[in-house]
This record gives C-alpha cells, structure tokens and sequence, in this order.
C-alpha cells in the first residue's frame, strides 16, 4: 500500500511558478516510479511527467522544457517544478505511484494516486 498526499498549487499569473510536491508513505519509496498527471474541468487526465526509481525522466511534449520532475528518497517526496506556467496549464495536478511494471504516460498503469492539488493560472 503506497498513501500520495500533494500539496504545493495556487493560484499565479501566466509566466509564473510554483513547486509541487507529492509525498508519499508505506512502501518504501525507492523502490517504484512516480508520475504526475493534470485533469483540466471538461477534459480527461492526462500525463504530464514521470520518474524511474533510478531517475529516469519523461515529460509530455506540452511542458517539456518548462516542468522539472524531481525525487527525494530520503524525504519520500516527488516534485514538480513548473515554470513559465500558462492559462492552459491551469487543472488539478495529480502524483502517482507506479509500483509495478507499465508504460510512463499511462494512467490505467498507476495504481494509487493522491487527492489532487489545483493549479489556476491567470492570463
């Protein structure tokens, strides 16, 4: 059993940033992948980044360049740094725990999550 608490969302004017964070608690946290996902009001969640247990990292075409996906093993947390944020980045931002083996951008694959942390951002 993984628990994924987020924290870190606001509200910002375009071009601005925040840092979100996911921690996580009961299996130890090195041993599975993380991933962040964004569901905007009307739209399906989609993916937006994601993190191997060794630091591999993948971003959706959309923030790359712009979001920063991070771990911290001795914190069990996950990060994202989202940068130069736009109005059509505003959603709920959600983390997830890939425990077991699946594709990166494949939400069907993850198999807990968080409760979400909404992000608006202002034009």
């Amino acid at each position: 059993q993984v628990q994924l608490v987020e924290s870190g969302g606001g509200l910002v004017q375009a071009g601005g940033s925040l840092r979100l964070s996911c921690a996580a608690s009961g299996r130890t946290f090195s041993t599975y992948a993380m991933g962040w996902f964004r569901q905007a009001p009307g739209k399906e969640r989609e993916f937006v980044a994601a993190i191997s247990r060794n630091d591999m990292t993948y971003y959706a075409d959309s923030v790359r360049g712009r979001f920063t996906i991070s771990r911290d093993n001795a914190k069990n947390t996950v990060y994202l740094q989202v940068n130069g944020l736009k109005p059509e980045d505003t959603a709920v931002y959600y983390c997830a725990a890939l425990t077991r083996a699946g594709t990166w951008y494949n939400l069907r694959d993850y198999d807990y999550w968080g409760q979400g942390t909404q992000v608006t951002v202002s034009s």
